[in-house]
Protein backbone atom coordinates (compact mmCIF):
# COMPACT_ATOMS: atom_id res chain seq x y z
CA UNK A 1 0.00 0.00 0.00
CA UNK A 2 1.40 3.28 -0.78
CA UNK A 3 1.86 5.98 1.95
CA UNK A 4 0.11 8.51 0.22
CA UNK A 5 -3.09 5.86 0.58
CA UNK A 6 -2.75 5.66 4.00
CA UNK A 7 -3.69 8.97 4.32
CA UNK A 8 -6.49 8.49 2.15
CA UNK A 9 -7.56 5.63 3.94
CA UNK A 10 -7.37 7.49 7.48
CA UNK A 11 -10.01 10.47 5.36
CA UNK A 12 -12.12 7.88 4.54
CA UNK A 13 -12.32 7.00 7.45
CA UNK A 14 -12.98 10.17 8.69
CA UNK A 15 -16.14 10.35 6.53
CA UNK A 16 -17.93 7.38 7.78
CA UNK A 17 -17.33 8.62 11.47
CA UNK A 18 -19.25 11.59 10.36
CA UNK A 19 -22.08 8.89 9.08
CA UNK A 20 -21.75 6.88 11.72
CA UNK A 21 -22.53 9.87 14.19
CA UNK A 22 -25.84 10.76 11.51
CA UNK A 23 -26.95 7.00 12.37
CA UNK A 24 -26.36 6.34 15.93
CA UNK A 25 -28.95 8.33 17.05
CA UNK A 26 -31.13 5.59 18.84
CA UNK A 27 -27.85 3.26 19.69
CA UNK A 28 -28.31 -0.35 21.53
CA UNK A 29 -25.93 0.35 24.02
CA UNK A 30 -25.32 4.12 25.10
CA UNK A 31 -21.43 3.43 25.97
CA UNK A 32 -21.09 1.67 22.99
CA UNK A 33 -23.25 3.65 19.88
CA UNK A 34 -21.39 2.14 17.14
CA UNK A 35 -20.81 -1.54 18.48
CA UNK A 36 -22.81 -3.27 15.00
CA UNK A 37 -20.49 -1.14 13.08
CA UNK A 38 -17.41 -2.23 15.73
CA UNK A 39 -18.20 -6.01 15.29
CA UNK A 40 -18.75 -6.35 11.79
CA UNK A 41 -15.62 -4.47 11.52
CA UNK A 42 -13.47 -6.21 13.74
CA UNK A 43 -14.58 -9.36 11.33
CA UNK A 44 -13.52 -7.76 8.31
CA UNK A 45 -10.18 -6.99 9.82
CA UNK A 46 -9.95 -10.69 11.43
CA UNK A 47 -10.54 -11.99 8.22
CA UNK A 48 -7.94 -9.83 5.93
CA UNK A 49 -5.57 -10.44 8.81
CA UNK A 50 -6.18 -13.95 8.77
CA UNK A 51 -5.86 -14.12 5.14
CA UNK A 52 -3.02 -11.74 4.20
CA UNK A 53 -0.99 -10.07 7.08
CA UNK A 54 -0.39 -13.06 9.27
CA UNK A 55 0.45 -15.54 6.29
CA UNK A 56 3.07 -12.58 5.90
CA UNK A 57 4.45 -12.25 9.36
CA UNK A 58 4.93 -15.71 9.32
CA UNK A 59 6.73 -15.93 5.80
CA UNK A 60 8.65 -12.76 7.30
CA UNK A 61 9.40 -14.53 10.89
CA UNK A 62 10.53 -17.85 9.01
CA UNK A 63 12.94 -16.28 6.32
CA UNK A 64 14.56 -13.28 8.55
CA UNK A 65 17.38 -13.71 10.69
CA UNK A 66 16.52 -12.69 14.00
CA UNK A 67 19.12 -10.40 14.65
CA UNK A 68 18.39 -9.25 11.29
CA UNK A 69 14.74 -8.87 12.73
CA UNK A 70 15.81 -6.65 15.69
CA UNK A 71 17.94 -4.18 13.17
CA UNK A 72 14.53 -3.71 11.12
CA UNK A 73 12.75 -3.16 14.16
CA UNK A 74 15.33 -0.76 15.52
CA UNK A 75 14.99 1.02 12.55
CA UNK A 76 11.83 1.66 12.41
CA UNK A 77 11.66 2.66 15.36
CA UNK A 78 14.26 5.61 15.47
CA UNK A 79 12.27 6.94 12.94
CA UNK A 80 9.25 6.78 15.36
CA UNK A 81 11.21 8.56 17.79
CA UNK A 82 11.27 11.93 15.66
CA UNK A 83 7.25 11.91 15.94
CA UNK A 84 7.61 11.05 19.50
CA UNK A 85 9.82 13.96 20.39
CA UNK A 86 7.70 15.96 18.36
CA UNK A 87 4.97 15.22 20.53
CA UNK A 88 6.72 15.70 23.99
CA UNK A 89 7.16 18.91 23.42
CA UNK A 90 3.75 19.41 22.45
CA UNK A 91 2.84 17.93 25.66
CA UNK A 92 5.28 19.96 27.12
CA UNK A 93 7.46 17.32 28.22
CA UNK A 94 10.29 19.57 27.34
CA UNK A 95 13.16 17.13 28.98
CA UNK A 96 11.55 13.80 27.61
CA UNK A 97 11.72 15.72 24.27
CA UNK A 98 14.85 16.28 24.46
CA UNK A 99 15.87 12.90 25.82
CA UNK A 100 13.94 11.17 22.39
CA UNK A 101 15.61 13.04 20.16
CA UNK A 102 18.71 12.51 21.71
CA UNK A 103 17.95 9.00 21.20
CA UNK A 104 17.27 9.36 17.75
CA UNK A 105 20.34 11.48 16.73
CA UNK A 106 23.19 8.97 18.80
CA UNK A 107 21.00 6.06 17.10
CA UNK A 108 21.24 7.60 13.49
CA UNK A 109 24.73 8.37 13.69
CA UNK A 110 26.77 5.31 16.30
CA UNK A 111 23.55 2.97 15.68
CA UNK A 112 24.30 2.75 11.93
CA UNK A 113 21.01 4.74 11.06
CA UNK A 114 18.84 3.58 14.25
CA UNK A 115 19.70 -0.56 13.48
CA UNK A 116 21.19 -0.39 16.46
CA UNK A 117 19.83 0.37 19.37
CA UNK A 118 22.76 2.34 20.91
CA UNK A 119 20.51 4.92 22.81
CA UNK A 120 19.40 1.93 25.66
CA UNK A 121 22.88 0.62 25.76
CA UNK A 122 23.78 4.42 27.36
CA UNK A 123 20.61 4.59 29.26
CA UNK A 124 18.59 6.95 26.70
CA UNK A 125 14.74 4.71 27.18
CA UNK A 126 12.56 4.91 24.82
CA UNK A 127 9.25 6.34 25.34
CA UNK A 128 5.86 6.44 24.02
CA UNK A 129 3.62 9.55 22.85
CA UNK A 130 1.50 9.94 19.62
CA UNK A 131 -0.59 12.65 19.00
CA UNK A 132 -3.77 11.35 19.63
CA UNK A 133 -1.83 11.22 23.48
CA UNK A 134 -1.63 15.10 22.92
CA UNK A 135 -5.07 15.44 21.58
CA UNK A 136 -5.98 14.08 25.21
CA UNK A 137 -3.25 15.90 26.88
CA UNK A 138 -4.82 18.84 25.63
CA UNK A 139 -8.65 17.98 26.97
CA UNK A 140 -9.74 16.64 23.19
CA UNK A 141 -12.23 14.31 24.17
CA UNK A 142 -11.95 10.86 23.13
CA UNK A 143 -15.69 10.09 21.66
CA UNK A 144 -17.14 6.60 20.94
CA UNK A 145 -15.29 3.38 20.71
CA UNK A 146 -14.14 2.87 17.05
CA UNK A 147 -12.89 -0.01 15.09
CA UNK A 148 -11.50 1.40 11.88
CA UNK A 149 -11.33 -0.93 8.60
CA UNK A 150 -7.35 -2.30 8.56
CA UNK A 151 -6.32 -0.11 11.17
CA UNK A 152 -8.24 -1.62 14.10
CA UNK A 153 -9.39 -0.74 17.54
CA UNK A 154 -9.41 3.61 17.38
CA UNK A 155 -11.45 6.16 18.10
CA UNK A 156 -12.60 9.93 16.89
CA UNK A 157 -9.96 11.44 18.93
CA UNK A 158 -7.55 8.58 17.51
CA UNK A 159 -8.34 8.90 14.63
CA UNK A 160 -7.54 12.39 14.51
CA UNK A 161 -4.30 11.45 16.07
CA UNK A 162 -3.55 8.77 12.92
CA UNK A 163 -3.61 11.46 10.59
CA UNK A 164 -1.28 13.86 13.04
CA UNK A 165 1.23 11.06 13.07
CA UNK A 166 1.37 10.45 9.72
CA UNK A 167 2.31 14.00 8.62
CA UNK A 168 5.14 13.93 11.65
CA UNK A 169 6.84 10.57 9.44
CA UNK A 170 9.43 11.77 7.30
CA UNK A 171 8.54 8.38 5.15
CA UNK A 172 5.39 9.52 4.54
CA UNK A 173 7.11 12.57 2.19
CA UNK A 174 9.20 10.04 -0.03
CA UNK A 175 5.78 10.30 -2.14
CA UNK A 176 7.30 13.56 -3.50
CA UNK A 177 10.65 13.02 -3.88
CA UNK A 178 10.24 11.28 -7.14
CA UNK A 179 9.47 7.78 -8.61
CA UNK A 180 12.89 5.90 -6.74
CA UNK A 181 12.14 7.79 -3.37
CA UNK A 182 8.31 7.11 -3.70
CA UNK A 183 9.08 2.83 -4.53
CA UNK A 184 11.05 2.74 -1.36
CA UNK A 185 9.21 4.76 0.89
CA UNK A 186 6.33 1.97 -0.30
CA UNK A 187 8.74 -1.07 0.32
CA UNK A 188 9.75 0.63 3.49
CA UNK A 189 5.76 1.07 4.83
CA UNK A 190 5.32 -2.74 3.72
CA UNK A 191 8.16 -3.97 5.64
CA UNK A 192 7.57 -1.82 9.05
CA UNK A 193 3.98 -3.31 8.91
CA UNK A 194 5.05 -6.79 8.28
CA UNK A 195 7.40 -6.17 11.10
CA UNK A 196 4.66 -4.77 13.22
CA UNK A 197 2.61 -7.54 12.46
CA UNK A 198 5.09 -10.33 13.47
CA UNK A 199 5.99 -8.52 16.79
CA UNK A 200 1.92 -9.40 17.93
CA UNK A 201 2.07 -12.93 16.80
CA UNK A 202 2.68 -14.27 20.93
CA UNK A 203 0.29 -11.34 22.47
CA UNK A 204 -2.52 -12.85 19.96
CA UNK A 205 -2.78 -16.53 20.95
CA UNK A 206 -3.38 -14.94 24.53
CA UNK A 207 -6.05 -12.55 23.23
CA UNK A 208 -7.39 -15.02 21.10
CA UNK A 209 -7.91 -17.66 23.91
CA UNK A 210 -8.17 -15.87 26.76
CA UNK A 211 -11.69 -13.66 25.86
CA UNK A 212 -15.00 -15.36 26.08
CA UNK A 213 -16.09 -12.08 23.77
CA UNK A 214 -13.00 -11.66 21.94
CA UNK A 215 -14.74 -7.88 20.53
CA UNK A 216 -15.27 -6.59 24.27
CA UNK A 217 -11.84 -7.99 25.55
CA UNK A 218 -9.92 -5.87 23.04
CA UNK A 219 -12.73 -3.21 23.43
CA UNK A 220 -11.93 -2.59 27.30
CA UNK A 221 -8.27 -3.38 26.78
CA UNK A 222 -7.92 -0.74 24.12
CA UNK A 223 -9.76 2.34 25.96
CA UNK A 224 -7.87 0.99 29.02
CA UNK A 225 -3.91 0.97 27.21
CA UNK A 226 -4.45 4.72 25.91
CA UNK A 227 -6.54 6.13 29.38
CA UNK A 228 -3.28 4.81 30.77
CA UNK A 229 -0.55 6.17 28.56
CA UNK A 230 -2.61 9.66 28.48
CA UNK A 231 -2.29 10.03 31.67
CA UNK A 232 1.13 8.11 31.83
CA UNK A 233 -0.25 5.44 34.04
CA UNK A 234 -1.60 7.49 36.61
CA UNK A 235 -4.62 5.45 36.23
CA UNK A 236 -7.52 5.12 39.56
CA UNK A 237 -6.28 1.42 40.36
CA UNK A 238 -10.70 0.66 40.41
CA UNK A 239 -11.33 1.43 37.25
CA UNK A 240 -8.27 -0.33 35.55
CA UNK A 241 -8.76 -3.23 33.42
CA UNK A 242 -6.75 -6.12 33.91
CA UNK A 243 -7.18 -8.62 31.25
CA UNK A 244 -5.79 -11.66 32.89
CA UNK A 245 -8.11 -10.96 35.92
CA UNK A 246 -10.51 -11.58 33.49
CA UNK A 247 -9.18 -14.37 32.14
CA UNK A 248 -8.31 -16.37 34.80
CA UNK A 249 -12.10 -15.75 36.33
CA UNK A 250 -13.55 -17.82 33.15
CA UNK A 251 -11.86 -20.25 34.17
CA UNK A 252 -9.91 -21.34 31.46
CA UNK A 253 -5.98 -21.79 30.76
CA UNK A 254 -3.58 -19.84 28.75
CA UNK A 255 -0.38 -21.74 27.74
CA UNK A 256 1.75 -19.47 25.53
CA UNK A 257 3.71 -20.42 22.73
CA UNK A 258 6.34 -19.21 20.83
CA UNK A 259 5.65 -18.22 16.83
CA UNK A 260 6.80 -21.23 15.62
CA UNK A 261 4.76 -23.73 17.36
CA UNK A 262 1.80 -21.79 15.75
Amino acid sequence: MKTRNKTETLLINLFLIALLNGCASTPKNIDDPWEDWNRSTQEFNDDFDNLIMKPLAKGYLFTTPELVDQGISNFFSNIDDIGISINGLLQFKLTQAGMDFSRFIVNSVAGVAGFIDVATMIDLPKHNEDFGQTLGVWGVPSGPYLVLPFFGPSSPRGTAGLIGDALMDPLNYTVFAGAAASAIGTVADVVDTTDRRAGFMTTEKFVTEAAIDRYDFIKNSYIQHREYLISDGNVPEDDFFDPYQEFEESGFQLELSSPSEE
